[in-house]
């Protein structure tokens, strides 16, 4: 997660850099939109998506432009499964419940049987009414911030977001995203995160 955020971090930097270098961009109405999969480690996803906001809003604030972001938020494939592809509602619910929670503008819902069917109906129609569970049944549209003041989930969001922060000074003093990821630093790296996961 604090690879995702940081290399997220750094990647828009890289276009924040370009545009700024560009004397005819004004960077002041910039709107960024970031998209994220959510996964299933469910506290950890929705401290994500909060310190996402916040690394946001402190980079953009260093370029003097627009400190709010859009998140669009899709439940990840990683996890799902084509064997017992009922647990992939109760996973995908569980992930848009936590962009909900983290402050995803827009969430994505991926329908169960997205890994072994083309698309359907049926599926569409369920992943529609999850998301249509979450907001009439549980009310989140009822709450601005229903995660605000949660001990464990400000604290976790902290830890995320500070960790990230410097992996992306990282990043930076050792030449910057698009430097790195024409080394193949990037691509080394993610491949022994996912090596290890």
């Amino acid at each position: 997660i604090v690879q995702q955020l940081a290399y997220g971090l750094a990647h828009v930097n890289e276009y924040l850099n370009h545009l700024e270098s560009n004397k005819n961009t004004s960077l002041n109405k910039l709107e960024v939109t970031f998209n994220i999969a959510v996964g299933s480690n469910y506290f950890f996803e929705i401290a994500k998506t909060r310190a996402l906001r916040q690394l946001w809003s402190t980079l953009a604030s260093e370029y003097n432009t627009n400190t709010s972001c859009k998140i669009i938020a899709t439940p990840s494939k990683r996890n799902k499964t084509i064997y017992d592809y009922n647990v992939n509602m109760l996973r995908t619910t569980t992930e848009c419940m936590s962009a909900i929670l983290g402050g995803a503008n827009v969430i994505c819902n991926l329908p169960y049987d997205s890994l072994f069917h083309k698309p359907n109906e049926f599926g569409d129609r369920i992943a529609r009414n999850q998301l249509l569970v979450l907001k009439n049944e549980s009310y989140f549209d009822k709450v601005n911030n229903p995660a605000d003041g949660a001990y464990y989930i400000e604290s976790l969001t902290e830890q995320l977001a500070e960790k990230a922060l410097q992996l992306f000074k990282n990043i930076e003093a050792n030449g910057g995203f698009l430097s790195q990821l024409k080394e193949g630093t990037i691509q080394r790296k993610i491949k022994e995160k996912i090596g290890r996961a």
